[in-house]
């Protein structure tokens, strides 16, 4: 069995108009849901064994929170310039180029291709994969070569506004 959770960075902060996109930070609600969502997801996995993150500053920091959450250091945080503005074909690509070592990965990523990427896994419609919000695919195979649409399917989904009100 092979597990995919992607996460979708958490809400950032657009106060500085100077800043390049990749540059921008996490703002005060972003800094709220990440280590929240973080709990919440700890709670529900067991075993995690890489985290891979876009290099943009929401993503890596919104993935800072749930390596603490997981006991992994930071540094152990893969980085991957795909991930940044990825299209679901660069994602799917990723994944399936995974070590077969690895059963369980966590992906910080962004939209539109979070929401596309997930889709591709359900019947049902997602209209939009939220800022820090988390799904997970799964897929009854050996190797990630073999993880796609035909074998994989969206088992769940995660976001902050299912918690807060």
């Amino acid at each position: 069995m092979k597990k995919a959770i992607f996460c979708r960075h958490a809400k950032s902060s657009w106060a500085d108009p100077s800043l390049r996109d990749f540059d921008r930070p996490l703002n005060k609600r972003g800094l709220r849901d990440a280590p929240f969502m973080a709990k919440v997801l700890r709670g529900k996995l067991k075993d995690l064994d890489l985290i891979i993150a876009s290099p943009a500053n929401r993503a890596f920091t919104t993935a800072t929170y749930f390596a603490e959450a997981f006991d992994i250091s930071v540094s152990k945080i893969r980085q991957e310039q795909q991930l940044y503005h990825a299209y679901p074909s660069d994602i799917l690509e990723m994944v399936q180029k995974l070590e077969k070592k690895i059963d369980t990965v966590l992906v910080f990523g962004h939209n539109p291709g979070y929401t596309d990427f997930a889709n591709r896994f359900t019947d049902d419609y997602i209209d939009n994969v939220p800022t820090c919000g988390i799904f997970q695919i799964e897929a009854n195979v050996s190797d990630w070569s073999d993880f796609d649409p035909t074998t994989a399917r969206l088992t769940a989904l995660h976001y902050p506004k299912q918690y807060f009100t």
